[in-house]
């Protein structure tokens, strides 16, 4: 079977993150608290666009070039190793893993194989308004986003515990006895006792034992179906070409760099629009408060049957100034620790990365930054291996931009009360003054939000200013 191996091109320089977000952290409990201006060293504003004013065969010539060499520049693969200590539990979607069996490495390979990896594409058609064929570098946020959705579509079309039986081996991956934490003593003692690439045929013959629930044909084609809804093709309803459509609303177009804020809404706007989707909603908090009333509003059906509809809930916030307030690093572990949590769509300055987890003073994630060509989902039987990762990376906590969305989700009313009743446990255990965001009992109309439910205007319009101008100077946050 062929494999897709990053390898250190998830490390290399570029890609975006970028300063769309605007909701803040809130200090106080009320909504008109004071807001401070964002320090906008850390994101970029360029665009892939056509330059205003320039004559159309410079512009195409300048795309031409510019798309050329994203594409060599995120196709390249350096080999790198990812260190992970066989002694201390590494948590990858709320499920706790200790490397020091083989075993245990094994369990973690299948889980972590399992996630839909959605990377830079190139040679698909081209993108509305643009002469664009590829999103290399600027498109990081976007494919983030799609993962975080992705993950949970996951829990909602699959069984939580279903496993891809032809996920990919591990590759540039160690496993060691590390000595404790001392910054001057980074390294470990290598006491590899098996291998850190795994034999096909072993990997083969535990796949197919009888832990791995929903491992039949029906779970499969879910499987499949589940990914071709991210194709890179106009008519995906989740694809690049469908998102960069919904984010013209905001003034964004193909080229333009996104924010985690905004993506967040746009990812609300393509469930919404969905016909298929007629049992998810997607819910995208303001002020860094979940109004669990305005969450139920939009559960709530109508139909004969009041079914419930199930839930993700988004929640942009930002954890720090310039840099991440390291006193929240407690929160995030806590939240990820959490069955309800989904991820989180952030990354380091300039550079998008999907957090599905964390292993010491590290997190884990999914790296969109390596170009790949074009699928063909539209076919029958398009091959799967290039949205499955093969090589788990981390980052230290303290390089994590503070601009970041959180997600949940929730299948049931059940499952929601009890997601508030988690979260905000996690959120309490950290002991922070203030929370890095608040669930609190009622609609935000009750707070003086008018026309922020469903019920009114589009919440994306307390979210973003309508004067790009405005939008593009002095976004605000609220901050600790």
């Amino acid at each position: 079977m062929n494999t897709v191996t990053p390898g250190a091109a998830q490390y290399m320089r570029g890609g975006a993150l970028h300063n769309d977000l605007v909701d803040g952290r809130r200090l106080t409990p009320p909504p008109s608290s004071p807001q401070v201006p964002e320090t906008r060293g850390h994101f970029g504003n360029g665009s892939l666009g056509d330059g205003a004013g320039e004559p159309d065969e410079v512009d195409k010539l300048k795309l031409k070039l510019r798309s050329a060499w994203n594409n060599v520049k995120y196709g390249w693969s350096v080999k790198s190793k990812t260190v992970f200590n066989k002694t201390s539990p590494l948590i990858l979607m709320g499920q706790s893993f200790i490397l020091n069996s083989e075993e245990e490495v094994e369990r973690f390979r299948l889980a972590f194989g399992s996630r839909v990896w959605l990377t830079y594409r190139k040679e698909f058609p081209q993108l509305d308004g643009s002469n664009l064929t590829s999103d290399c570098g600027w498109g990081c946020m976007l494919r983030s986003g799609q993962m975080l959705l992705a993950q949970g579509l996951m829990l909602h079309h699959l069984p939580r515990n279903w496993r891809w039986p032809d996920c990919p081996q591990l590759t540039d991956v160690d496993f060691e006895v590390l000595r404790p934490r001392s910054p001057s003593r980074p390294s470990g003692i290598s006491m590899p006792s098996f291998s850190s690439t795994w034999s096909a045929s072993g990997s083969k013959k535990r796949v197919s034992s009888s832990n791995l629930k929903g491992d039949d044909s029906q779970t499969e084609s879910r499987h499949r179906r589940l990914v071709s809804w991210f194709g890179d093709e106009p008519a995906a309803p989740f694809g690049v070409h469908r998102l960069v459509e919904l984010g013209k609303d905001s003034g964004k177009k193909a080229g333009d760099w996104y924010g985690p804020s905004l993506v967040a809404h746009i990812l609300r706007k393509a469930v919404d629009k969905n016909t298929e989707f007629d049992d998810l909603v997607v819910y995208v908090a303001q002020d860094c408060t979940v109004y669990k009333g305005d969450v139920m509003q939009l559960c709530e059906q109508t139909s004969p049957d009041s079914r419930w509809k199930s839930a993700i809930i988004l929640v942009p916030v930002r954890l720090g100034g310039d840099s991440l307030n390291q006193s929240y690093t407690e929160c995030i572990k806590n939240l990820l620790k959490s069955d309800f949590c989904i991820g989180i769509i952030g990354g380091k300055p300039k550079h998008s990365l999907f957090f599905i987890g964390f292993h010491d003073e590290q997190l884990l994630y999914l790296d969109p930054h390596y170009c790949q060509l074009v699928v063909d989902v539209t076919q029958e039987n398009f091959p799967l291996e290039s949205f499955h990762c093969n090589s788990p990376r981390k980052m230290n906590f303290n390089r994590m931009d503070p601009s970041c969305t959180l997600g949940f989700y929730a299948r049931t009313q059940k499952d929601f009360e009890s997601l508030c009743s988690s979260v905000t446990q996690a959120l309490s255990l950290s002991g922070e003054r203030y929370p890095i965001f608040t669930i609190v009992e009622g609609r935000g109309q009750d707070y003086g939000l008018e026309g922020y439910s469903r019920g009114g205007t589009d919440p994306s319009a307390h979210i973003l200013p309508t004067d790009p101008a405005i939008r593009n100077s002095a976004e605000g946050f609220v901050l600790l």
